[in-house]
């Protein structure tokens, strides 16, 4: 019975790791480069050259890096530098390089309850928006996005609270959705935001500032602490972002003519 049992466990161990080492890779990443599209145009090509087929697990980056942690996934592509460089400095990423970005916007209804269109002081706006106590969605997640507005609350001086602060738990998109049922405020990154544009009713109110500028970065998953990992798989996808093709991909990427992407790795 014993013997059943240890060469379940076995085959059950061998199943968990096989799909990082068979043709597979276990891509971890943040849920605005699902939601605006980018993966569907980036990933095939890659997938066609390589042979590999990518699984996308789209969620915040903060969850998103706790996959890498665990050794759940071969690479992760996310937005929140200082905790890509955690992720790097305790051992569990190798190899980050910069992809891409876009920015941060504040976006909510056009009556623009708080008065803060125009502003470029995103600071300011928010603080403008907690004394109005105009509806606020939130992502509540601890994904990139997330971390800039918790970010900027702090620099506000506010501890947002109340009826008026919705904390969703939900990706981008969602909470888009969200705020436009509402017609309430809420931090954005502007690619997914474009890419929805045309089904809420939410301008953008607040751009510009220095302060919400949104890079993203790739990490291969260490393979001296996860022997298991799909490495050579990882830096093939991380080659391809950064590739001169990868990231013709990336800047070529537009809805409604306008780049929701802005290529990093190779700018000329």
């Amino acid at each position: 019975m014993k013997k059943a049992l240890l060469i379940l466990l076995v085959l059950g161990l061998a199943a968990a790791v096989l799909p990082a080492q068979e043709g597979r890779l276990r891509l971890s990443t943040t849920t605005s480069t699902e939601n605006s599209g980018l993966l569907a145009v980036l990933l095939p090509p890659f997938e066609a050259r390589t042979g590999l087929k990518v699984d996308v697990i789209a969620v915040g980056t903060g969850q998103a890096l706790k996959l890498g942690e665990a050794g759940d996934v071969d690479v992760t592509l996310v937005h929140a530098r200082a905790l890509e460089d955690r992720f790097v400095a305790e051992g569990y990423g190798v190899n980050r390089r910069d992809v891409m970005h876009n920015d941060f916007i504040v976006i909510g209804p056009a009556s623009d309850p708080a008065g803060v269109r125009g502003m470029m002081d995103a600071v300011a706006a928010l603080r403008q928006i907690a004394n109005r106590q105009a509806a606020f969605v939130s992502r509540g997640d601890n994904s990139g996005t997330h971390v800039m507005e918790r970010d900027l609350w702090k620099a506000a001086g506010v501890t947002p609270s109340g009826r008026w602060y919705r904390e969703a738990g939900q990706g981008m998109g969602p909470v888009i959705t969200m705020a436009n049922d509402l017609q309430g405020y809420t931090l954005a990154d502007r690619g997914t935001y474009l890419a929805m544009k045309s089904k809420v009713a939410l301008p953008i109110l607040v751009e510009g500032d220095p302060r919400l500028f949104n890079p993203y970065g790739v990490i291969a998953v260490n393979p001296a602490r996860f022997p298991h990992v799909n490495y050579l798989g990882a830096m093939q996808l991380i080659a391809w972002m950064t590739s001169v093709e990868g990231q013709g991909i990336i800047g070529g990427f537009k809805v409604g003519g306008e780049m929701l992407f802005f290529p990093d790795a190779v700018t000329d």
